[in-house]
This record gives structure tokens, C-alpha cells and sequence, in this order.
């Protein structure tokens, strides 16, 4: 091929380029559309229950996942420190992904059980009060708001759409489950749920 033509004319450069990005990105991620590790839950995963559920929207709403990432990649360093490596099947009902890659704090993808709800009271009022090094910053509102419930079983509803098996039995009790329950209380069922079912595979 003659590479002047290519390399002197931007807008048939740009177009290739594109072309070329487009189809190594197709026979990368379609296959994953198709493979039984990836569209599959692993075995045991329920969908979060509606206080996890809120548990889980106040924790994007604190941006909790700015600093802590959710992914432990397959390497010693890492399963050594945070335990088994995560699988995909552990997030298909997670609409969005939690993945992230900075950790300011550490991963949290099996942070579910590890401590007591005790001990994430603590730490959520005053961090320092548990890790003396920590820098992340108290979060005492979450003690002192309620949860209505309101659009809790609106949240589920849509989720429902996007594959995740609630029951009608499960949108209709939504509100029931966290109307006057603390935001505190939300946020630690959820952390309490996260990676439990390979915490202690290795």
C-alpha cells in the first residue's frame, strides 16, 4: 500500500484509524457477550436486597468509589492481600459497575463480613477512631438521615428490566423494607454483602 496516500491526507487517516480501533475492539468485547463466565452469576449470587440496594446508590452518592475500587486483579500481591481474585459472574446484577481502579483506600470488593457493623459505624462517623492513618473524611449525616422508600421499588422495577430476577413479591415489600431506616444502616448491609461468596476461596 502506498503510505503517502495515507499519511499525507488526515481525513483518510482519521478513517482508517477509526476502522482499525472499531474492528479490534469488536472481536475483543463481543465474543465476552457469548461466554458463560461473563453473562452468567456465579453460583449463590442474589440480587441485592432493597436496604442493599439503597445501601449501594448512597454509596455512589458519597463517591465512595472514587477512592476504593472494587476489583481485585489475579496477581499474588493482590489476592494475597484482599483475597480471591474477582470473577465477572459476581457482577451482572450490578447496574453500574463498581469496578474502578483508584484506590486512595483500599479495594473493598471483600469487604463483606470482615468487620463487625460495629466497627463500620465507627469508622464511618470517625475513621481515625479505627485507622489512625486513614484519610478519608466522617460521614456524619449518614447517622442523622432516614430512608424513605419512596422510589425504592421504582429502582427495582427498572432493574428488573435490565435482567436482575426481582419478584413482584420483592418490589411490592420495597418500601416496607426501608422506610424509617438510617442511611448508616444502608450503607453497611450493603458493605456487609460485598464479595462474600469467594471471600474465603483462595
Amino acid at each position: 500500500m502506498n503510505h503517502d496516500f495515507v499519511e499525507k491526507n488526515i481525513g483518510k487517516m482519521l478513517v482508517m484509524i477509526v476502522i482499525a480501533i472499531s474492528f479490534g475492539g469488536l472481536v475483543e468485547i463481543v465474543p465476552l457477550f457469548f461466554l458463560k463466565e461473563t453473562t452468567e452469576p456465579i453460583d449463590g449470587l442474589m440480587p441485592l436486597t432493597a436496604l442493599q440496594l439503597e445501601g449501594r446508590d448512597i454509596y455512589i452518592r458519597e463517591g465512595c468509589n472514587n477512592c476504593h475500587s472494587q476489583m481485585i486483579r489475579p496477581l499474588r500481591a493482590e489476592t494475597e492481600r484482599y483475597g480471591h481474585y474477582s470473577v465477572a459472574g459476581e457482577f451482572v446484577y450490578d447496574h453500574p459497575h463498581l469496578w474502578g481502579s483508584k484506590r486512595t483506600g483500599p479495594d473493598i470488593a471483600r469487604v463483606g463480613q470482615r468487620y463487625s457493623d460495629d466497627w463500620h459505624r465507627a469508622h464511618l462517623r470517625d475513621p481515625r477512631s479505627v485507622v489512625p492513618e486513614s484519610n478519608m473524611p466522617a460521614y456524619p449525616w449518614l447517622f442523622d438521615n432516614s430512608l424513605s422508600g419512596d422510589d425504592t421499588a421504582k429502582k427495582m422495577s427498572v432493574l428488573r428490566t435490565l435482567g436482575v430476577p426481582y419478584t413482584e413479591l420483592d418490589i411490592t415489600g420495597a418500601k416496607s423494607a426501608v422506610s424509617g431506616k438510617m442511611e448508616v444502616d444502608a450503607l453497611i448491609a450493603y458493605l456487609q454483602n460485598l464479595g462474600i461468596l469467594l471471600k474465603h476461596k483462595r
